[in-house]
C-alpha cells in the first residue's frame, strides 16, 4: 500500500507542530520553525522516536511463575509491549 504524506485532518497541522517542538525540547534538540537541514540524522531520529514513545509508550509487565525445571522454585518473566490504537 502506498503511503501518503498528507494529513487526514489538515487542521491538525498546528497541533502536530507543537507536539514535535515539545518532543524536541524533551530530548534537547534545537528545533526551529521551517527548514531544519542542519540537524544530524541522529538528532532528527531522536525527535521522531520521542514522538512515538509519547504516543504509544512501552509498557512492561512482570509475572512470577513456577519454574518448569526445578520444583519449588519461581521465575520472573517480563513482557514489553506497546498499546497501539
Amino acid at each position: 500500500m502506498a503511503r501518503s504524506n498528507s494529513k487526514l485532518v489538515p487542521e491538525a497541522r498546528a497541533a502536530l507542530d507543537k507536539f514535535k517542538m515539545e518532543a524536541a525540547n524533551e530530548v534537547g534538540v534545537n528545533l526551529k520553525q521551517g527548514y531544519n537541514g542542519d540537524l544530524t540524522s541522529k538528532q532528527a531520529g531522536s525527535v521522531g522516536g520521542q514522538m512515538v514513545n509519547n504516543i504509544c509508550p512501552v509498557r512492561t509487565r512482570i509475572f512470577t511463575r513456577n519454574c518448569r525445571w526445578l520444583d519449588g522454585h519461581t521465575m520472573k518473566i517480563g513482557y514489553e509491549y506497546r498499546i497501539i490504537v
